[in-house]
């Protein structure tokens, strides 16, 4: 099963080109399942079952795992049984009639307009010193905001995929999928003034092309980026404590709030489908329904 499960790793990186951190995932899921079964006297994976799945995730079960943990560790057997019979280590698919359960879908938490306004005000005000790392993290938040990309895409950016003469980025998202995103004008002065007055006074023989750089030169590190984050939104009065990703439910909700279509908005975020998209309809619906029960007499 040992060497089952490294050939599976393989696959995952070579073939389906996944990133680390789906790897990681992927494997750990499947390294539980496979000591699971061996508990259960399966010493092949060829005698892998319905029956021994559905074990396995009522067991995850009674440990408390949340219904998203569940729904993915589903999705993971469902994958891994499939690549199984692919490749016949198996000769039937025995995660193909595999059910998961319905994830609950729990509303982001997000700034309102005038809350993002100050946060990027405040940013702005920062780097009126002209510090390299102020004008960095006004530059980092406004296009955190202004495109609603991951923060993994973010500290991944080079220099040149800024395309300054058309304000749009070129990101590469999950899956490695490529896409061009637009930036309106406070992204690009904040952009302008980080690589013309700040990237140059933190740039050190190790920082190739990245785009944001960290205090020793290098390319900045998710972390680094979570914690301004939440340090930022922390001088807001009454925001909500959110780093990053809530900077991308932010900028969603916002964009829908203002007129534009789901599919485009897909489509901006890197969505592969469009229910995930949809979520942000339920954001703007729960606002529509507080404001109407505060605001209407017969509510």
């Amino acid at each position: 099963m040992a060497r089952v499960l490294g050939d599976y790793e393989r696959h995952l990186v070579s073939e389906r080109d996944l990133t680390r951190h789906t790897v990681r995932a992927y494997v750990g899921d499947i390294a539980g399942l496979l000591e699971h079964a061996a508990r259960l006297g399966i010493e092949d994976v060829g005698d892998l079952d319905l029956r021994t799945l559905r074990s396995w995730l009522a067991k995850q079960q009674t440990l408390g795992r949340s219904r998203t943990t569940l729904a993915r560790r589903a999705t993971a057997a469902r994958v891994f049984t499939a690549w199984l019979a692919h490749t016949g280590r198996a000769t039937t698919d025995a995660g193909a009639s595999l059910g998961s359960p319905r994830a609950y879908r729990t509303l982001p938490p997000v700034l309102r307009a005038d809350e993002a306004e100050d946060l990027l005000r405040a940013a702005s005000e920062l780097a009126d010193d002209g510090s390299p790392v102020g004008l960095r993290d006004a530059a980092m938040l406004e296009l955190l905001y202004a495109t609603g990309i991951r923060v993994g895409e973010l500290v991944g950016l080079d220099v040149d995929d800024l395309d300054r003469e058309r304000n749009v980025v070129r990101v590469l998202g999950k899956g490695r999928k490529e896409r061009t995103v637009p930036y309106g004008a406070p992204a690009a002065h904040a952009l302008d003034a980080w690589l013309t007055r700040g990237r140059p006074g933190l740039v050190a023989p190790g920082s190739g092309p990245a785009l944001f750089l960290g205090a020793r030169g290098g390319r900045i590190d998710q972390r680094a980026v979570r914690a301004l984050v939440h340090r930022r939104i922390a001088d807001v009065p009454g925001a909500p404590d959110i780093g990053p990703h809530g900077l991308r439910h932010t900028a969603a909700t916002h964009l829908l709030e203002g007129g534009a279509d789901l599919r485009s908005v897909q489509e901006l975020l890197g969505h592969a489908s469009l229910a995930t998209t949809q979520l942000y309809t339920h954001v703007s619906t729960d606002r529509l329904r507080r404001a109407y029960q505060q605001a209407h007499p017969r509510a």
